[in-house]
């Protein structure tokens, strides 16, 4: 199965995507802290980052963009309450496959994840 990093501000939101794909049998690394998530990514394997696009010091596109640097052949999702076509525009262009707006459903997210692993 997959490594997959988690990152989001919402401790909840992370605690409910580590029980849902653990549950799948990922391994799960969640993190509130975008410094946390960018030094683990570099020093450990990642097949998935699951990123929030509303985060406390920098944008879910900013910690993508170093993701990529690290680990470029990495994939990507973007979470976010807040949908725009700018955003996914530009999340895409960094390489996200894909795109899950919140409330996270559990049935997309499981989904989603299956269909970006297997790509």
């Amino acid at each position: 199965m997959a490594e997959i990093l988690v990152l989001d501000d919402v401790q909840d939101a992370v605690i409910l995507i580590r029980k849902i794909l653990e549950r799948k049998g990922h391994s799960v690394h969640a993190f509130t802290e975008e410094e946390e998530a960018l030094s683990f990514a570099g020093s450990n394997h990642v097949d998935l980052a699951i990123l929030d696009i509303k985060l406390k010091k920098m944008s879910g596109i900013q910690v993508l963009e170093q993701l990529k640097k690290t680990v470029p052949a990495m994939k990507a999702i973007m979470l976010t309450g807040y949908p725009t076509i700018e955003t996914a525009r530009e999340a895409l262009e960094l390489g996200a496959g894909e795109y899950c707006v919140k409330p996270i459903d559990k049935q997309e997210l499981e989904e989603k994840v299956a269909q970006i692993l297997a790509a």
